[in-house]
């Protein structure tokens, strides 16, 4: 009973770190965010929505309500990151990136249960 217990709590822990990993990363001030080589915050942008899509499915979140609550939160995210108190920049190019990542996460994990089966 214990072992089954953790298997139906562990995805939901996971999902929840990547959300609270996403707030950190997606709403520290732009004094916090460290300097890298262009095109650096796109892989992340990408990777960190993939990995929510990914853990959200694994959490079992229905695949059409995750797509669109992800992305509301990249578009909501990047509006934020545009506003005067965060100091950091809105960008489409973010948003795009984040949008990849939710359907990248989503085939790896459609992907990924195929062959499980």
């Amino acid at each position: 009973m214990q072992a089954a217990r953790l298997r139906g709590v562990l995805p939901r822990l996971a999902f929840g770190l990547a959300l609270l990993v996403s707030l950190v990363v997606l709403f520290l001030p732009g004094s916090g965010v460290p300097t890298a080589p262009p095109g650096t915050d796109k892989v992340v942008h990408l990777l960190l929505f993939a990995v929510l899509a990914v853990t959200g499915r694994w959490a079992g979140v229905s695949q059409v309500p995750l797509a669109v609550g992800l992305v509301g939160y990249a578009a909501l995210s990047e509006v934020l990151q545009g506003t005067a108190p965060l100091a950091r920049s809105a960008s489409v190019a973010d948003l795009a990136a984040d949008v990849a990542g939710v359907a990248l996460g989503l085939l790896v994990w459609v992907r990924s249960t195929r062959r499980a089966r």
